[in-house]
């Protein structure tokens, strides 16, 4: 058998291990990336050329085909994903969530996702992306290097939080500060818009502490797990130990992410990361592990433990 078949093999045997052992039917990863395929090798020629967004070496460890990057989620068990993506331009928006909601339509473990941009139009392109059923959009202040308060999103804003549809957040400073990151902009955000939910993407690296405060201070905002904890983020931003004790505070509103593809390393570190976690006991850890790697993001989004994703695809 090749070497690389061999390889993968181990790698679904892993992650299915991990959740397999916790009693799970599966995970639910609420922060992976699909985007059209030219949009997709530009980020990939970002992170091969160490961009000033990313600083250091990081190898894509999923750079595979489309539909084999579906095949080995679904492969290690991950039953609901997500197509994360992002403008960096007025344009762009409108026509990813075009995309974004064909591939939801023939990939159905894929959550509907959708994204916007400050720009005139955006409430109607997002009104239009909620009514076409999207179930969870993108904002990548980092990226779009955009302030989330801009008077162009306002309405955005607020029809997410009447909607209550979550909204998964680029908006700590790491790998890199941008001009709108950081959780003063969001802090201004969430007094006006107290309802929103707002899902912090990488546990708001390196600003952990302030953005677990605002989760605190507001019910509706979560977090997403997405590389944080691993080895490759600790060496530059480690996560707080004093705040651990939070984590279980929080523990129905911390969600699975992991960056799939765009990873620079296997998948089940992502997990193994949790499972290193000091938590008081195995058995606290184990209920705090199946909150976040499947159950709080099955109840956020209405997934039975028998049929996650789409309704089409088989138990």
């Amino acid at each position: 058998m090749p070497e690389e078949t061999l390889a993968a093999d181990d790698d679904i045997r892993h992650v299915n291990a991990f959740w397999r052992r916790l009693g799970l039917p599966g995970l639910i990863d609420i922060h992976t990336h699909f985007m059209p395929e030219r949009v997709l090798t530009k980020v990939w020629a970002y992170f091969d050329s160490a961009g000033p967004l990313v600083g250091r070496t990081w190898p894509i460890t999923y750079r595979l085909p489309e539909d084999d990057r579906v095949e080995r989620l679904r492969a290690f068990g991950v039953r609901a994903f997500t197509s994360m993506l992002y403008p960096h331009k007025p344009g762009m928006a409108e026509w990813l969530n075009d995309w974004a909601a064909a591939f939801a339509a023939r990939v159905p473990d894929c959550l509907h996702t959708a994204t916007f941009f400050p720009e005139p139009g955006a409430a109607r392109y997002v009104a239009r992306a909620i009514e076409a059923g999207a179930r969870v959009f993108k904002a990548h202040l980092q990226v779009g290097g955009y302030d989330p308060n801009d008077p162009l999103l306002d309405e955005v804003w607020g029809l997410l939080e009447d909607h209550g549809i979550p909204v998964v957040t680029h908006c700590g400073s790491g790998p890199a500060p941008g001009p709108h990151t950081g959780p003063e902009p969001i802090a201004a955000l969430l007094a006006r818009h107290p309802r929103l939910p707002l899902v912090i993407a990488h546990m708001g690296s390196p600003e952990y502490a302030e953005f677990l405060a605002l989760a605190l201070r507001y019910p509706k905002v979560c977090l997403d797990t997405t590389m944080a904890f691993t080895g490759f983020t600790e060496k530059t931003a480690p996560f707080p130990r004093e705040a651990v004790p939070l984590l279980l505070e929080l523990q129905d509103r911390v969600l699975l992410g992991t960056d799939f593809p765009n990873i620079p390393y296997p998948y089940a570190e992502a997990l193994s990361a949790l499972a290193r976690l000091d938590l008081p006991s195995a058995g606290v850890k184990d209920e705090w592990l199946r909150a976040v790697c499947h159950d709080n993001a099955a109840r956020i989004f209405g997934l039975s433990r028998r049929t996650a994703g789409g309704e089409r695809r088989p138990p």
